[in-house]
């Protein structure tokens, strides 16, 4: 698969995930061409964009060429002349099957097509496709303008050409990608966040603590640590010199007990009821979008830090 260079990216679907890919894309003087059915989504994308553009990365704004922006409202149009395509629509196979396929028919041969979706396997959105070969998984963690990650996986007729392309465009626009050797449902990252969020339910379910002191036993806890290193490296230095054998020599047991012992709750309409009050109860007077502003500024100081200190 021959890929000329990307200049113009098609954003398929604006909404917050589209939005922040648009932003990052126009950050690195890419040009891009977005559509999405929505009334109102194209007032609504440049509005984000704007409101994204502070926060992007110091590195990222002093160097920013900024791209033009382009509105379609037809998916078709928007897809004819893209270099590259970013999919970021309705979660849900059936309308990912059609889309894509649709897509495909759409963008020019050869242009890889990647979908931000959070749990459908590639195989399953590129069963419709005339040329599966191109479709990849291009996940990223939200604000996808910030957090450097994208999980990159293929489906069973993915080739290995289109995953090399879509590892070098990431790369090129400062992400980190994480290739799945095997596709499984939510990827890396969703899965591990809901293992944690699940045990958090548990603890509030069972009268143990608050939600803001279960959320605040991660911010200021176990969550500065992970800004550094995953959980595998952490318990390996949990092991001090012997790694990872003195970590099951020391803490075997109490790993038995902890995971025979954690909750298994079931994501009822009562029960998210029960957490939804309790939640918003807890951040009463601060809406979504103050603490997402805020979440973004405060991110993007942790993550120059980070690597300023990974550089020193």
């Amino acid at each position: 698969m021959e890929q000329k260079a990307i200049e113009t990216v098609t954003v398929v679907g604006t909404g917050t995930i589209g939005a922040s890919w648009t932003c990052l894309f126009l950050a690195h003087g890419l040009d891009v061409v977005a559509t999405d059915i929505r009334e109102g989504a194209e007032a609504e994308l440049h509005e984000a964009v704007e409101r994204f553009w502070p926060s992007l990365p110091d590195p990222v704004l002093q160097n920013a060429r900024r791209g033009t922006l382009r509105f379609s409202p037809e998916l078709e149009a928007a897809c004819k002349g893209a270099d590259f395509v970013q999919e970021n629509a309705v979660e849900r196979q059936d309308a990912k099957i059609e889309l894509m396929r649709r897509i495909d028919a759409a963008a020019p041969d050869q242009v890889v097509i990647a979908s931000s979706s959070s749990a459908i396997s590639v195989t399953d959105m590129q069963s419709a496709c005339a040329h599966p070969e191109r479709v990849v998984l291009g996940h990223p963690f939200n604000p996808p303008h910030l957090v450097p990650l994208v999980e990159l996986a293929g489906g069973a007729q993915t080739a290995d050409a289109a995953l090399a392309t879509a590892e070098r465009f990431y790369t090129s626009l400062g992400k980190v990608p994480v290739r799945l050797q095997k596709e499984i449902y939510g990827h890396i990252a969703n899965r591990l966040q809901a293992a944690i969020f699940r045990e958090a339910v548990h603890l509030l379910e069972s009268g143990v603590a608050t939600a803001e002191d279960i959320d605040r036993a991660v911010s200021e806890g176990p969550g500065p640590r992970w800004a550094l290193m995953g959980p595998l490296l952490t318990y390996r230095l949990a092991g001090g010199d012997r790694g990872m054998e003195g970590f099951w020599d020391m803490f075997a047991p109490m790993q038995e007990k902890l995971w025979s012992e954690l909750g298994n709750p079931v994501p009822d309409a009562a029960l998210q009821a029960r957490v939804t009050e309790a939640v918003e109860r807890s951040y009463a007077g601060r809406s979504v979008r103050a603490v997402a502003e805020d979440r973004d500024r405060r991110l993007r100081r942790v993550l120059a830090a980070r690597d300023t200190g990974a550089k020193g």
